[in-house]
C-alpha cells in the first residue's frame, strides 16, 4: 500500500517512543522506506540499534556529524522523504517546532523541510492541557501542520486523561490520508454529507449600513475542513468573512440570514448540519433604499426590526429532510450552561456546542476556544485550545456517533 513512499520519522523522547518500533515495522510491511532521526532523549527510550534493524537504514541522531552530513546532510534528509512523522512528539519538540527553533538534528530537519508533517503528540495531561502547549499546537495547526491524537486514558505517570500517544493504526490511518493512500478507514465519514454554517450575517439598514456582530469565522470554517478531512463531502455556507474556504470544501456565500437559510435547504440532503454561524437574530423590517442622512437638527431615523428566520430549529424539525445529526452552537455573555440547556431543548437539535463569547474571553476574532458539549443527557467541559482542535474533536465525536451501532428490529424490546 505504501510502496515507494519515503517517510522520514523523528522519534522524539517520552515513553510511548516504543511505539515507534511498531509504526516503523507496519511501514515497513506496506512498503516504505523508512529513515530515522532519534532526538537524544528518544535515546533514553529505544536504541539505535533496534530502530535501525527494524527501518534496515542507518538512524540519525547528531547535528553535527561529519560522516553523516557528508553522506545525507539534514536537507537532504528532510526533502527526499514524501512525509515527515513525529512520533512521539514531546511538548518540548512541539515548542520548538512552533517557535521555529534548530538547535538539534531533529529540529533543524523539521525547519528545513518542505514536505507535510505529521505530529503525534505524547505528554502527561497536565502538559497537553497546558495553554503554552495548546498554543504551540495551535500555531502549528495553523501553519498546515497535520496532527493525530493524543487520545485519553490512563497514563505512564499513573494520571488520567488526554495525553497518550495515537495507536499505530491510527498513526498508519492518517499517513493513509496524507500520503492519498486511503484505507477504508481512514475516512470514517466518507460517504457522509454534511452542511456546516459560520461566520455573521449582515443584515442592511441601508444599502451601505448593516447590522451584524463581531463572529470571525474561524470556528466553523475549521469545523468544515475537520469534517472533509474525515471523509464528508461539506457544504460550507459562509456569512462574510476575510478567511480562505477551505481546501475541498464546497462554499456557499451569503450575507443575510435568509439567504443563509435557503442555502442550507438547498443544500439537503445531508446527513450532519453543524450550525455554527452567528446568524442575527433581527433584521430591519424595510432597508432603506438611499443611505439615511443626517439632518441639521434633526434626530436619528427609527429602525423598526423583525426577527430573522431560525436556521437551526428548521434545519431541527422532524422530517424525510432533518439531517441525522444536528449540532448548534450557543454564544453566550452569562449563565452559559443555563442558556445553553434551554436552547438545546427549544431548537430540537441534537447536540449543542457553548462557548463563552464576552469581551473577556476573546472568543470572538480569537484564535483560542473553550466549550461545553451538551447532548439531552451529558455534559462535558472541554480545555481552552486553538479552534482547530476544537474543530478535530467535534469532528472525532461526529465520525465516532455514526460508527455506533444503531439496533436493529430484532434488536428493539417489544
Amino acid at each position: 500500500m505504501l510502496s515507494g513512499r519515503r517517510i522520514l520519522l523523528i522519534i522524539s523522547g517520552g515513553i510511548a517512543a516504543y511505539k515507534s518500533l511498531d509504526l516503523i515495522r507496519r511501514l515497513r510491511e506496506q512498503g516504505a522506506a523508512v529513515r530515522c532521526v532519534l532526538t537524544e532523549s528518544a535515546t533514553q527510550f529505544v536504541t539505535p540499534l533496534s530502530v535501525a534493524a527494524l527501518s534496515e537504514h542507518k538512524v540519525y541522531q547528531d547535528l553535527f556529524s561529519l560522516t553523516d552530513e557528508a553522506e545525507m546532510g539534514h536537507i537532504r534528509l528532510s526533502r527526499e522523504a514524501d512525509l515527515v512523522v513525529v512520533a512521539p512528539a514531546s511538548a518540548n519538540l512541539i515548542a520548538k517546532m512552533a517557535c521555529g527553533l534548530a538547535d538539534d538534528l531533529a529540529s533543524t530537519a523539521l525547519l528545513a523541510t518542505d514536505k507535510p508533517v505529521l505530529i503525534a503528540p505524547a505528554m502527561n495531561v497536565f502538559m497537553w492541557n497546558h495553554p503554552a502547549t495548546q498554543g504551540n499546537v495551535a500555531a502549528l495547526a495553523a501553519r498546515g501542520v497535520h496532527r493525530v491524537g493524543p487520545g485519553a486514558g490512563e497514563l505512564a505517570c499513573g494520571e488520567v486523561g488526554e495525553g497518550r500517544m495515537a495507536d499505530v493504526p491510527e498513526i498508519m490511518a492518517a499517513i493513509g490520508r496524507l500520503i492519498g493512500v486511503l484505507p477504508p478507514e481512514a475516512k470514517p465519514l466518507a460517504g457522509r454529507r454534511a452542511i456546516v454554517t459560520s461566520g455573521p450575517t449582515h443584515e442592511p439598514i441601508d444599502p451601505v449600513r448593516f447590522i451584524a456582530n463581531r463572529s470571525s469565522g474561524k470556528q466553523g470554517h475549521a469545523v468544515a475542513a475537520a469534517l472533509h478531512r474525515l471523509g464528508a463531502e461539506v457544504t460550507l455556507v459562509s456569512g462574510p468573512v476575510t478567511l480562505p474556504p477551505p481546501e475541498g470544501v464546497e462554499i456557499v456565500p451569503v450575507e443575510t440570514a435568509a439567504q443563509m437559510l435557503e442555502a442550507c435547504l438547498a443544500a439537503l440532503p445531508a446527513d450532519i448540519a453543524v450550525c455554527a454561524a452567528a446568524v442575527a437574530d433581527w433584521r430591519v423590517s424595510n432597508p432603506g433604499a438611499q443611505k439615511h442622512k443626517k439632518t441639521e437638527g434633526g434626530g436619528p431615523p427609527t429602525i423598526a426590526l423583525t426577527p430573522n428566520p431560525d436556521i437551526l430549529a428548521t434545519l431541527s424539525q422532524p422530517g424525510e429532510l432533518r439531517p441525522a445529526l444536528v449540532v448548534g452552537f450557543a454564544a453566550e455573555t452569562e449563565l452559559l450552561l443555563q442558556h445553553a440547556s434551554a436552547k438545546l431543548a427549544r431548537k430540537g437539535c441534537d447536540w449543542i456546542v457553548a462557548n463563552d463569547v464576552s469581551p473577556a474571553s476573546g472568543t470572538f476574532g480569537g484564535d483560542q476556544n473553550a466549550v461545553h458539549l451538551l447532548t439531552p443527557d451529558t455534559v462535558e467541559a472541554w480545555p481552552r485550545m486553538g479552534k482547530e482542535l476544537v474543530a478535530e474533536r467535534l469532528a472525532e465525536r461526529i465520525a465516532a456517533h455514526f460508527a455506533k451501532p444503531h439496533p436493529t428490529t430484532s434488536e428493539v424490546p417489544a
